[in-house]
């Protein structure tokens, strides 16, 4: 059976909650979480959370029927190879930002560390994009632009995400979902920052 998007986003989660009880190291987790996204059917899935908690609840692929996307006009923010997977900061920095192409899935973990993840002038390998962020005693932070769809939908222990992006883009923009876990740390979505304007000027005493 084909694996879905959706089946790929419930075994990353397992892995990102093994990560935070301790039963994972970060390498491990980077290791499993590749071979998550690189896997095209449910049996290669199945075994990389066969010995963690949690597995048994994974539900299989749905077999009905998903309704049909209306077709949107093409834009230029979709288009290319996607250049960069992930960006991990274990008590250090990481970022993605000026022009780049971000992947359908985008893995951003910071364990005491800081990641951060600018889509101002970012383009899209595909309509849909999602970020699957983990913070362990550390903090990301992605800025998403008005003409780009985020959904946030994360949760955290001790931590948490905060999105301030209320926003939805023009119809046919792509579509971000954030997803992941925040513990003793935090996810930030917010927009680009505004520019100062230059023709004001100064007034001296």
């Amino acid at each position: 059976m084909r694996a879905s998007n959706a089946d790929r986003e419930r075994f990353s989660k397992i892995l990102h909650d093994a990560m935070a009880e301790g039963r994972l190291t970060v390498n491990e987790l980077e290791e499993r979480l590749d071979q998550v996204y690189a896997a095209k059917t449910y049996g290669e899935l199945e075994p990389l959370v066969r010995d963690l908690p949690g597995h048994q609840v994974v539900p299989r692929l749905q077999t009905r029927p998903q309704p049909m996307a209306a077709p949107v006009p093409p834009t230029a923010r979709v288009g290319g190879r996607g250049t960069s997977s992930s960006a991990i900061a274990v008590m250090s920095g990481s970022e993605r930002k000026g022009a780049w192409v971000v992947p359908p899935t985008f893995n951003a973990v910071a364990v005491m560390g800081g990641v951060e993840i600018d889509l101002t002038h970012a383009t899209f390998e595909a309509g849909e994009t999602v970020i699957q962020a983990f913070a362990l005693m550390g903090g990301i932070e992605i800025t998403v632009p008005e003409d780009v769809t985020v959904y946030v939908n994360g949760s955290g222990f001790m931590g948490g995400f905060a999105n301030s992006v209320r926003t939805q883009g023009p119809p046919g923009s792509p579509i971000v979902r954030i997803t992941g876990f925040a513990m003793m740390g935090g996810v930030d979505v917010r927009p680009p920052k505004k520019r100062k304007d230059n023709n004001v000027r100064e007034i001296e005493d």
